[in-house]
């Protein structure tokens, strides 16, 4: 165990402790801005579809239920753009952390291989590529790598935590590099329906990968878009035969989507009023944040889109922590997400409406 475990990064956010506890000794409690974790109710309908498969004394099936299979493919295809998407292209998850975490592993890579992730990324990328002992490469421009021994390579728009959208010309561009090199892609779009300030683009979308899904996987999340990180409900859409491939090997893991979360997805992927109702409230606390950080002498970068302002007072990302939590705000640290974000903080959107207020009147 040991060994596995040496081969990872020191988990970040046990450093964000000691500012975790000087925010939480303002006054008026803590503004926590810093995790991104959903604090708002659960639709109503989803809930009820939970509640009406909680009667689910049999074993789940790894691949889903034919209901959950067909509105994968069918938000995939009216909210993606995507044709002709079958069963086969579309795999349940469990939450998607858990697989960006072991897909290196459920791929069958490891020493000598290398996987590609974006210079300014979710750090589990890069776990999943130390737990297979593979190689892990941060890009800037993913065009611009070496494609010796490239195995993997994630794309991750719009971007955690950056908020950065890739253009359709860029997907495009960088869908046919992978294909002519025979690198397999995966594009984690857990927060394009969240896009403020342009509209973000899958890569299933004909336009960017020509009509068809050969070597191209999106992964999406109903985390954000939904409230429903505490369901762990996530799903793969694109190359049937990658996914084909996943499928036998999951099923022999017992990584099962529970059977009521599988109904509750079913009712979210059908209903688009709770995600407009939800982009409403993100959008009004991005407003106030971001009006209130500019004030007070923060530049926000890129952030079109996603539940992050990506921050920076040009100073050391931790002197802006420190600052920030002895006002009882508490953010995430660029350097979380790369040494290129060591001189920005990640500010979430993901707090009551009443907290961001606290932390608007404080940074005023």
């Amino acid at each position: 165990m040991s060994a596995v475990s040496s081969r990872l990064p020191v988990f970040p956010w046990d450093k964000l402790e000691p500012y975790k506890a000087t925010a939480a000794a303002h006054p008026d409690g803590i503004v926590d801005l810093s995790v991104g974790t959903p604090v708002d109710p659960v639709p109503a309908l989803v809930q009820q579809a939970l509640i009406d498969a909680a009667n689910s004394p049999g074993y789940p099936t790894v691949w889903g239920t034919a209901e959950l299979r067909d509105a994968l493919t069918g938000w995939v295809e009216r909210r993606l753009g995507a044709h002709g998407v079958s069963h086969a292209n579309v795999l349940p998850v469990v939450g998607s952390k858990e697989l960006v975490a072991w897909l290196p592993t459920q791929l069958g890579l490891g020493a000598g291989d290398r996987v590609a992730y974006p210079l300014l990324a979710y750090p589990t990328y890069e776990v999943g590529a130390r737990l297979c002992g593979a190689e892990p490469v941060a890009y800037d421009d993913p065009a611009e790598l070496d494609p010796t021994g490239l195995k993997l390579l994630w794309l991750n728009s719009p971007s955690n935590p950056t908020g950065r959208v890739l253009s359709q010309d860029e997907l495009t561009r960088i869908v046919a590099w992978a294909r002519e090199h025979g690198v397999l892609l995966f594009s984690d779009e857990c927060y394009l329906e969240l896009g403020w300030e342009s509209e973000p683009v899958s890569v299933l979308h004909p336009d960017v990968c020509g009509g068809t899904y050969e070597g191209i996987v999106a992964v999406h999340s109903l985390s954000k878009r939904s409230n429903l990180a505490g369901y762990r409900a996530a799903f793969l859409a694109g190359d049937a035969a990658v996914l084909g491939e996943l499928l036998k090997i999951r099923k022999h893991g017992g990584m099962m989507v529970p059977a009521p979360v599988q109904a509750a997805t079913v009712a979210a992927l059908g209903d688009d009023t709770h995600v407009r109702e939800q982009r409403e409230r993100y959008a009004a606390r991005r407003t106030a944040l971001r009006v209130a950080l500019e004030a007070h002498g923060f530049r926000v970068d890129h952030s079109e889109a996603s539940l992050y302002l990506w921050s920076t007072r040009d100073e050391p990302c931790w002197d802006t922590v420190a600052h920030l939590a002895g006002l009882g705000i508490l953010v995430a640290p660029g350097d979380f997400y790369g040494p290129a974000g060591e001189r920005h903080v990640r500010v979430a959107l993901t707090a009551t409406d009443e907290r961001i207020d606290a932390a608007v009147k404080r940074l005023a």
